[in-house]
């Protein structure tokens, strides 16, 4: 076989990141991919009727836009369009009212009562200087750039959101808003740290934005298997690997796989201590999905929710911390905490002129049999009724299935494994060098290693680094 200075398994956004990154240093590069289409958790497909294009798995991309390694590629010039809705976010109540997380900061405080200018307050030191920070928290355990920014930062994002939102507003509004952004963690709220994911999340919301990309998420990966291929980068796909015996040579390989992937492939080459470790290595709840073709916008009670791209649907940071306790607890929540994304609203060529598309999960125990449709849907009838009468199909997707389609989605689990305080900055195991093995030339870069889930490209860009320095 023709030997490569690079071999990358996976073609998901970290895979695709690894090898541009490879390919940009004059590398030689090939990826292999299972699937038929490069993608993995980034891709788009008709799941309901003709003429419909839903995002399978992910969809809305805050750290993608707000990536520094993904800002840098002209991936523009590969077909991709950013489409960013009015506002970003909405999280309405059952009062007919909704929090808005609007662009501005004023817009934003107007909806949130006696609670916008405590808001303002901890929000945008972050988000004003949003590019520094990104380079911090999206990169490996090791020294800052920007030490007084992180530590400001990193005093309020190891608070449990609990703490954090009871400790800095007064009322429900703010409570909500920035608890539903935390909840994108499936942690309990009581948990260390599970303020950082709302602090990040609502940061980037003011500083990029949540967009989508124009046409669906395979767009993205899309373009940037475009831009790999630009640059002399091979890809295969319909090319599963069960061994890195089938691989070609290369100096380098990278796997975008997840530990237990890791092993399948692997374990026959790692050193028993560093293979137990992979083996204790935690996977997350995970995600019961739906996606809704509709003859219709979703008739939002509270009308601000038709400004926006996702809408939390959980009321008040009580209820949502309820419904993410039971699942973490191993359990099923009545009211489930509801994630809907609603891209027709900015994007029409998704679907039939005057229809839409939507699309809607909730978090359940990993690997979970549950049929959690009807829940879903009533907590969307809940702030909007009459939403069922406008449903023509749907597609259900519970953790076997999306981790049928994509192997690295263990259980359903969509962060490439929990989320807690001890895999949260050393993961996949306790190393302050994540992407490196103890097999010379083997590098991990899935969402399994820092910093973690969310489509970003920056594990696979900072394996990609750590490969290079090693070669000199």
């Amino acid at each position: 076989m023709t030997a490569y200075d690079a071999v990358v398994v996976g073609a998901g956004p970290n895979g695709l990141a690894a090898a541009i990154e490879m390919a940009r240093a004059g590398r030689s590069v090939l990826v292999r991919e299972a699937n038929e289409t490069v993608g993995g958790a980034a891709r788009s497909a008709e799941l309901t009727l003709p003429g419909f294009v839903h995002d399978p798995f992910s969809g809305v991309y805050p750290l993608a836009v707000g990536s520094p390694f993904l800002r840098a590629l002209p991936l523009h010039e590969h077909g991709l369009e950013w489409v960013h809705p009015p506002a970003p976010l909405a999280h309405p109540f059952d009062d007919g009212t909704a929090a808005l997380l609007e662009r501005s900061y004023a817009a934003t405080a107007a909806t949130l009562g006696p609670d916008g200018d405590a808001y303002r307050r901890l929000l945008e030191p972050f988000s004003t200087r949003w590019d520094a920070l990104a380079r911090d928290i999206l990169g490996p355990p090791g020294i800052p750039r920007h030490p007084l920014l992180l530590a400001r930062f990193g005093l309020r994002a190891i608070r449990s959101v609990r703490g954090l939102t009871n400790g800095v507003f007064s009322g429900p509004r703010a409570r909500a808003l920035l608890a539903g952004s935390a909840a994108h963690a499936a942690l309990s709220h009581r948990a260390p740290a599970t303020a950082s994911f709302g602090l990040v999340l609502n940061a980037a919301g003011h500083a990029v934005g949540w967009p989508f990309p124009r046409g669906g998420a395979g767009r993205l990966t899309e373009a940037m298997a475009s831009l790999l291929r630009s640059l002399g980068g091979e890809i295969e796909t319909g090319a599963p690997v069960r061994s890195l015996d089938e691989l070609p040579r290369a100096r380098a390989t990278f796997l975008d796989l997840t530990p237990r992937q890791v092993l399948r492939v692997a374990g026959d080459r790692l050193p028993g201590r560093y293979r137990r470790a992979l083996e204790r290595f935690r996977y997350g709840p995970g995600a019961f999905k739906v996606d809704w073709a509709l003859d219709g916008p979703i008739p939002w009670t509270a009308a601000e929710c038709a400004r926006a791209g996702t809408v939390h649907l959980g009321g008040t940071m009580e209820e949502i911390a309820d419904a993410e306790e039971h699942v973490w607890g191993g359990g099923h929540a009545e009211r489930p905490f509801v994630l809907v994304a609603q891209p027709t609203l900015a994007d029409p060529s998704r679907a039939p002129a005057g229809r839409h598309t939507a699309w809607a999960y909730c978090h359940v125990p990993n690997g979970s049999a549950e049929d959690m449709t009807a829940r879903i849907e009533a907590q969307v009838e809940r702030f909007a009724p009459g939403f069922r009468d406008r449903v023509l199909a749907r597609s259900v997707m519970d953790p076997a299935r999306l981790e049928r389609c994509d192997a690295n989605l263990v259980g359903g689990d969509i962060n490439g494994g929990a989320a807690s305080l001890g895999q949260l900055f050393l993961r996949p195991v306790r190393s302050l060098k994540p992407y490196t093995t103890p097999v010379p030339g083997l590098y991990l870069c899935s969402a399994s290693t820092p910093p973690g889930g969310g489509v970003h490209g920056m594990c696979g860009y900072h394996a990609a680094r750590a490969a290079l320095a090693d070669d000199g």
